[in-house]
């Protein structure tokens, strides 16, 4: 049996894939998906819709996020933190698990036990802190798109 040898250019493929898939998502999803279901669909059924999506992009920049730090640690060993592209992941990684595993669970509880006025304001922040951090997620997630993963790409 022969092992192939993980070339180069097959990282930087990969990581291009890796990269697209999970900031492709995002942005598809959130700028695109989610406003379209609240236009045309009533506010709880695409909530419920949304909130599905973004667990399945969530769940995809975590295995996503990890590869590609993964990569970057191959690439750059324990200078991998001089990279601003390493750091943006680490952060990106950060939000995505601030969001599924701290925020998300709130809302949805809050959604399925039917919110009352008390709790308006409390979901409301939830949410709010949510977009602001995906907000953040993308753009970084963008500025990897636009700048690369690494100091010098050729292509």
């Amino acid at each position: 049996m022969r092992i192939v040898a993980y070339t180069p250019l097959m990282l930087k493929i990969s990581e291009r894939i890796l990269l697209t898939l999970w900031v492709g998502g995002m942005w598809s999803v959130g700028y695109i998906v989610a406003p379209t279901l609240f236009k045309m669909l009533d506010r709880s059924v695409a909530g419920t819709v949304a909130g599905q999506l973004f667990t399945i992009m969530s769940y995809l920049g975590l295995v996503c996020a990890v590869l590609l730090l993964i990569n970057q640690f191959f690439r750059y060993g324990k200078a991998v933190t001089k990279h601003w592209q390493s750091w943006a992941l680490g952060i990106m990684l950060l939000i995505v698990i601030i969001g599924e595993f701290f925020i998300a669970p709130e809302i949805r509880s809050m959604r399925d036990a039917g919110l009352v006025d008390s709790e308006k304001a409390r979901f409301g922040m939830l949410h709010g802190s949510a977009s602001v951090l995906f907000l953040i997620s993308s753009l970084l997630g963008l500025a990897l798109v636009i700048f690369g993963l690494h100091k010098k790409e050729n292509t």
